[in-house]
């Protein structure tokens, strides 16, 4: 089951929802991690960490994660 990350914002990049989701300690490792590992983005691989997500596109990572981007929360949270 996918877990959601609300934004309150128009979009999130790749790169802070890594890091939101603490799959990287910090923004300059979203560059290496995405180039190391496969992440899909709407089940396509995606090495940018500058993509825009948007509500309701989906995140997979390496580890079997699952993420719902979900434009209703108050701010950059998971439920």
């Amino acid at each position: 089951m996918a877990k959601e990350l609300s934004i309150t914002t128009p979009y999130i990049t790749l790169g802070q929802l890594l890091k939101e989701t603490s799959t990287i300690a910090t923004g300059g490792q979203a560059k290496w991690y995405l180039r190391e590992n496969e992440v899909l983005v709407n089940q396509e691989l995606d090495e940018r960490r500058g993509r825009k997500l948007y509500p309701g596109d989906v995140v997979a990572l390496p580890d079997g994660e699952h993420y719902v981007i979900n434009g209703d929360g108050a701010s950059p949270k998971f439920e």
